[in-house]
């Protein structure tokens, strides 16, 4: 057999059908759902007159929609309420397993499939969400869909789909210290630019990955659509099945055995040939912020902000981004006054993010007219940073502990940036408008948001006294 890459034996051991021309048929091993697509999704099921094919494959919980105020219930953001009664109806009529408000495994979607074993090594994930990608850290399969693709994987546990290029970045050497997966994220995107993985599967791969803990791979492979990819892969290693081992949902005794048995094989092989590679020195990484509306706009941050000439044919952007920005060229990033800091996302909500933010605060207090939030990805993370006393550090630094969910990143829940303030988000996207109309959002690290929260500036949390 040919040399294979790890995308390619994930790929080929779901083809039900080759339909040629690149085309497959795939089996869906696991379907997340939320509360957005996750209501329409079942009642376009049922005006359809279509059965639920495996009901034991599909696991829902609401996340993006529901209010992360602390004390809220479903309907405390109404428009949330909806679509949260909407899902947990249709998932309680169909048989799925629905993860409801304030119990164990509610949370954001990719935070709460992994942190379960819901999502194991080598499975096909789908969920309606581009950031679905993160699952790949652990070595699934993983990518979001769309709504109507959503209820073919209902009806028949398939999807038909055609198989991308592969590309490969190595991360050689290793990261400093005080650099985070985040910090390699938004430097490769900065480097490589938001397009540069369209079209691609990406493996993130070399010495510098390897080095990276579990949760900071499902980091990594997060931002993989950041690059234009809807695939992330990190293939799995002893650290992937020390952490998957004890799960809620894993196998256990001698089938968890025989599975790790199946993971040690998924590995690119040496002599694997993809369509594109690239190399990162790992070493060269530091503390990494966006300056502008896409994620490719980041900088190192003890850089100055760029002139929009030096972009070349998106000079015109950039400077379109500066002046939503409300910031001039030249000037060093750092020191740049912020109004809001959001501690949370499918990106930098896990409890490893929750405690390197929580290290650079320490006994400090949050700065004057800075409102911080910390919002735990799910329940358990909740629960598990609460028994190490991490909700009274923020609470008395003057960080707001909030409810699980997706709250300030998307904004799709009545908890937004105002107009013309200035945000540092552990979140994935600083889009215009990503976080309410007119905010202006600085992608970052846990630490980096936490030493902006307690400066009062974007600051470089290697530097705080």
């Amino acid at each position: 057999m040919a040399a294979r890459a790890l995308f390619d034996k994930l790929w080929d051991a779901h083809v039900v059908q080759d339909l040629g021309d690149g085309w497959a048929l795939l089996h869906i091993d696991r379907h997340l759902m939320h509360d957005l697509g996750g209501g329409p999704a079942f009642a376009e099921l049922a005006r359809r007159g279509l059965n639920l094919h495996d009901p034991e494959l599909t696991f829902a919980t609401a996340d993006h929609a529901v209010s992360s105020k602390p004390g809220r219930t479903a309907s405390t953001f109404p428009l949330g309420g909806r679509l949260h009664a909407a899902l947990r109806d249709g998932a309680r009529a169909s048989g799925v397993r629905f993860f409801d408000l304030g119990t164990a495994g509610q949370g954001i979607v990719h935070v709460m499939g992994p942190e379960l074993g819901i999502v194991l090594p080598g499975l096909s994930v789908v969920c309606t969400d581009s950031h679905t990608c993160t699952n790949g850290g652990l070595g699934a399969l993983a990518f979001g869909i769309g709504s109507s693709e959503s209820v073919h994987v209902l009806a028949t546990q398939t999807l038909r789909q055609q198989k991308p290029r592969r590309m490969r970045i190595r991360c050689e050497g290793r990261l400093g210290a005080g650099v985070t997966a985040k910090d390699l994220a938004l430097h490769i995107i900065g480097r490589l630019g938001a397009a540069a993985g369209v079209g691609h599967a990406i493996e993130f791969a070399g010495p510098a990955v390897e080095a990276l803990e579990v949760e900071a791979r499902l980091t990594l492979c997060n931002l993989a659509v950041e690059l234009g990819a809807r695939f992330g892969l990190v293939a799995p290693d002893e650290s992937t099945i020390a952490w998957v081992r004890g799960k809620p949902w894993a196998p256990e005794g001698a089938a968890f055995e025989a599975a790790a048995r199946d993971w040690r094989t998924l590995a690119s092989d040496a002599d694997a040939v993809f369509d594109r590679e690239v190399s990162i020195d790992a070493a060269q990484v530091r503390p990494t912020v966006t300056w502008g509306t896409s994620p490719e706009h980041a900088i190192a941050i003890d850089a100055c902000i760029p002139e929009p000439a030096s972009l070349g044919a998106r000079a015109e952007e950039g400077a379109a981004a500066l002046a939503y920005m409300g910031l001039q060229p030249n000037a060093p990033i750092a020191g740049t006054p912020i109004d809001w800091v959001f501690i949370g996302s499918c990106a930098n909500s896990r409890l490893s993010d929750l405690r390197a933010a929580a290290a650079v605060v320490g006994s400090r207090k949050v700065a004057p007219g800075v409102n911080a939030w910390v919002v735990p990805g799910s329940e358990i993370v909740k629960r598990e940073a609460e028994a190490e006393g991490l909700h009274r550090l923020f609470i008395e630094a003057g960080f707001q502990w909030r409810e699980p969910g997706c709250s300030m990143c998307v904004a799709a829940n009545g908890e937004q940036v105002p107009p013309g303030q200035r945000s540092v988000s552990t979140s994935n996207r600083n889009f215009v408008g990503r976080q309410g109309p007119g905010a202006r959002t600085h992608l970052a690290s846990p630490a980096v948001a936490a030493a902006a929260a307690i400066a009062g500036c974007i600051t470089d949390p290697r530097n705080l006294a």
